[in-house]
């Protein structure tokens, strides 16, 4: 596997993180992750346009939130849940526990 490029621990920056969580989508893509560590990015099942979907994992890439690794011709994405911790202590827990309570983006059937 291939890593993609993402930022050091240190260059992680609380606009940018709280940028990309704060979208719905990208909210629930996190989740989903949290759920299935090492998932295949097409394995999100939302009810968004692959372009989109594709530009949702991308902020989250490059905000620090997630790391993602070119595996064949699939992308496998973890979060980077230790560096956020170590930036943002707490941060995250808070986040999710919260996104848990709004409504999530509907998964295509």
């Amino acid at each position: 596997m291939r890593p993609l490029p993402e930022p050091a621990t240190e260059q992680l920056s609380l606009a940018s993180v709280l940028y990309a969580l704060g979208d719905p989508v990208r909210l629930e893509l996190v989740s989903r992750v949290v759920a299935s560590p090492g998932m295949i990015c097409s394995d999100a099942d939302l009810d968004v346009p692959k372009s989109t979907l594709t530009n949702h994992w991308r902020i989250l890439r490059e905000a620090g939130v997630v790391r993602m690794a070119v595996d064949g011709r699939c992308r496998r994405i973890w979060l980077r849940a230790d560096e956020l911790s170590t930036q943002f202590p707490g941060l995250l827990d808070v986040v999710l526990r919260l996104g848990e309570n709004e409504s999530t983006p509907t998964a295509v059937h």
